[in-house]
């Protein structure tokens, strides 16, 4: 029998097998089509949607989900955490004076944990830009200073590729040498003097970097960053502290508070904010012993504690360190013409109000900035309420346990200081 017929049928077997399978899995779209082409379509807002189609609505405006992953920008190195510090409501200080008190949260700088951060980086940078400094070439860095704008500098010097070699009083807390010393900084604790002195630790300083540019023997270069009289100290908050307390006050506020060592962040923050807030009252939170209160109030620089055989100590007299001085800086003279008035702060005040921060608000302060809270409550008070007043939390109390909060004392369970046991009634 020819074989040709039954080739013939398994052939169209198979063919009508496939045709079958092919047109199942094309059917259904030929008749969506199909249908498409005889139901009118009914657009939504004029998109152009059909109303039988599915829409999947997406709301971008609320944060990526956390379980998805999207492209942050990383920081690069410590120095990009310095700067776009929190501002905060301290709740105490706004309840009982009706007044909106914030906080400029600076002791949470990302590096040496004050506003000194954004003062040693701007300096190193523009030292840089003018040739001053090359990064790992042995440069060495040399600062007089009580302690912040040192341990700042250290922090920043490692990170940039720099050493740092810092002159500091012997009077101050020596948990800041301390630190200093882990820091990889070299440490001079000098005897209090008077900036005549060439052994003051400002003049100290000055010296051994000009004595290092000068050894042929030593490598690198010898920098005197110089804070006190160094321009970028003020343009650091001009171009950063002041910016963000505007940004983040949405344009609204009503005075700033400060204290003054160099005085570059109330002259920085001052000339960013005030021909913004013509009307803003800049403030000057100053330390028994300091003379820049009387250079506010009455064009001198006097304070009662500076007269003959009174003093007790060579330098300012208050267990307050970080702010106060007696001689006048090329930063604080920046910004003294946009200063409206001053507050004078005494020691005890001082630790009134750091027991009494630690105890309402959990804000364990060091000493400058209990001062600088001290003199926000009080403005609130003759303000009267409804104003927003910010001062700056410039770092913490850790740095001032073997001598200001030794003084302090513990608060213990205590709950119930009030106010006016701090500022009168």
């Amino acid at each position: 029998m020819d074989s040709r017929p039954r080739l013939y049928l398994t052939a169209a077997f198979l063919c009508g097998v496939l045709l079958t399978l092919g047109f199942k899995d094309f059917y259904p779209d030929l008749e969506r089509r199909f249908r498409r082409r005889r139901v009118p379509v009914d657009t939504v807002a004029g998109a152009g949607l059909a109303t039988s189609d599915q829409i999947d609505l997406e709301d971008h405006t609320r944060s990526p989900r956390p379980d998805k992953a999207h492209h942050v920008e990383v920081p690069e190195g410590i120095e990009a955490c310095v700067g776009n510090t929190p501002l905060f409501r301290i709740k105490s200080l706004s309840v009982e004076t009706g007044c909106e008190v914030l906080a400029k949260a600076e002791l949470l700088n990302g590096a040496g944990g004050s506003p000194k951060d954004r003062v040693a980086l701007k300096m190193m940078k523009t030292a840089e830009e003018q040739g001053l400094l090359t990064p790992h070439s042995g440069d060495t860095i040399y600062e007089g200073t009580v302690g912040s704008t040192g341990i700042s500098l250290a922090t920043v010097c490692r990170a940039r590729g720099y050493l740092a070699h810092i002159c500091m009083p012997s009077d101050q807390a020596a948990e800041k040498s301390d630190l200093l010393l882990k820091l990889g900084a070299v440490v001079d604790r000098v005897p209090p003097a008077p900036i005549i002195d060439p052994m003051h630790f400002v003049n100290r300083a000055r010296s051994l970097a000009a004595d290092h540019t000068a050894d042929p023997e030593r490598p690198g270069r010898g920098y005197f960053a110089d804070q006190f009289e160094n321009q970028a100290n003020w343009q650091a908050h001009y171009e950063g502290t002041g910016p963000e307390i505007f940004r983040q006050c949405g344009g609204k506020l009503d005075a700033f508070v400060a204290g003054a060592g160099t005085g570059g962040t109330i002259a920085g923050v001052a000339r960013f904010l005030k021909p913004k807030l013509p009307d803003l009252r800049v403030v000057l939170a100053d330390p028994q012993g300091s003379g820049l209160f009387n250079r506010i109030k009455n064009g001198v620089m006097f304070d009662a504690l500076e007269r003959e055989g009174t003093r007790r100590r060579s330098q300012v007299d208050t267990m307050v360190e970080g702010i106060g001085i007696n001689r006048l800086t090329a930063n604080f003279e920046a910004g003294r013409e946009l200063i409206d008035d001053a507050i004078k702060v005494s020691d005890e005040e001082a630790m009134a109000m750091a027991r009494w921060l630690a105890e309402k608000d959990g804000i364990f302060a060091g000493s400058s900035s209990a001062v600088n809270c001290v003199a926000a409550a009080r403005l609130a008070r003759q303000m009267g309420p409804g104003n927003r007043i910010v001062t700056v939390l410039c770092d913490s109390g850790t740095r001032h346990l073997s001598k200001f909060w030794a003084q302090a004392g513990n608060i213990g369970g205590r709950t119930d200081s009030r106010l006016d046991d701090i500022l009168g009634p």
